[in-house]
């Protein structure tokens, strides 16, 4: 079974996928992972869904393009053909990820009507085949990103027969996002909200694959969640609540690496962002707004008393508009930050 090959950028440590940040279209950009990276050392971050034709067709560059202290860092590539994942994976080891990920559990009809995301679940061999043109080029992990399901095909035996085959092809890492994928009906919000959540569907697959990594995602908000889940599995992967509340992060590296290097306080982490957010503004200067990194930053001060203050002043269109990323700094005196 392949290691987790993800680096801390000043250690050099090699870290596993115990805790992780779902790709999230529209969010998980390199700027939020910047953002991530400042609360968390060692919870594995993933890219937003990248096309392999965006890759194959595009602007290599502006789509895989990140910065070197996000390590560890993950590609999630998404795409049927396996010549053209092959020719993605190789490009995304070239620019340094730590990881392939396969989109097998995105139910949205943009995607499939390109033939790939929770739609793949129905065709696991074509799955197989596209892990295996990966692995063929690539010596860093690749990994599966899916569902326990799709529409009303919601026994057991599915995702198990699923994770078997593509098993077969070489890969040792599952993410599952223990609720099944409606294709049609329900929008991507809903098939988050809407199907059940099974995570004994989760716990099952690493009873009967016991040699492979097995993380969990859907719904988990909580340490106490986590530290559940983790009884049962490898890894815990966290999504919308690692965005809208990210500060459930801080405790991430001394509770589950054993890091014992101080907690960063909410004000610190603003601190390290301004001289990141300044240099961005000028490298990319007319192009880059200010608004496009600090959208990330709003749920900070989740639960605070002010946290609404510090969230108006970041999204002041005329305060942003200065392009001043001090704004940080004056959003944050709205509240008391803890010592």
């Amino acid at each position: 079974m392949q290691s987790p090959q993800g680096k801390t950028p000043e250690s050099g440590v090699v870290t596993g996928r115990r805790l992780s940040v779902a790709p999230m279209m529209d969010w998980t950009d390199r700027h939020c992972r910047k953002f991530h990276r400042e609360i968390t050392r060692h919870t594995w971050l993933y890219t937003e869904m990248v096309t392999t034709g965006a890759l194959v067709y595009g602007d290599v560059e502006r789509h895989l393009r990140f910065n070197e202290e996000e390590h560890p860092v993950a590609l999630q590539l998404g795409g049927s053909d396996p010549k053209d994942l092959a020719t993605s994976a190789k490009l995304g080891q070239q620019w340094g990820y730590d990881e392939i990920n396969l989109n097998c559990g995105c139910p949205s009809e943009r995607v499939q009507k390109g033939a790939f995301g929770a739609c793949l679940m129905a065709e696991p061999q074509l799955v197989a085949d596209c892990v295996k043109a990966m692995r063929d080029v690539v010596d860093i992990d690749v990994t599966v990103k899916h569902r326990i399901g799709i529409d009303d095909s919601e026994s057991y035996d599915f995702v198990r027969d699923f994770v078997g085959t593509v098993a077969d092809a070489g890969c040792n890492t599952f993410i599952v996002h223990a609720r099944n994928a409606i294709l049609k009906g329900l929008s991507p919000k809903e098939n988050r909200e809407v199907p059940p959540l099974k995570y004994d569907y989760a716990y099952r697959l690493k009873r009967d694959f016991p040699q492979f990594e097995f993380i969990i995602n859907g719904g988990i908000k909580t340490l106490d969640e986590i530290d559940l889940h983790l009884q049962h599995l490898d890894g815990v992967m966290l999504g919308r609540e690692a965005y809208h509340n990210p500060y459930v992060m801080a405790q991430f590296d001394q509770r589950y690496y054993g890091d014992d290097a101080p907690v960063k306080t909410r004000e610190q982490v603003l601190e390290a962002m301004i001289p990141y957010i300044s240099a961005q503004l000028e490298k990319e200067a007319g192009r880059l707004k200010l608004n496009s990194i600090t959208r990330h930053m709003l749920g900070l001060m989740q639960n605070l008393p002010g946290a609404r203050g510090f969230r108006q002043t970041l999204s002041d269109s005329k305060k942003l508009a200065s392009g001043d990323p001090r704004l940080l700094l004056e959003a944050a005196a709205r509240l008391s930050l803890p010592a």
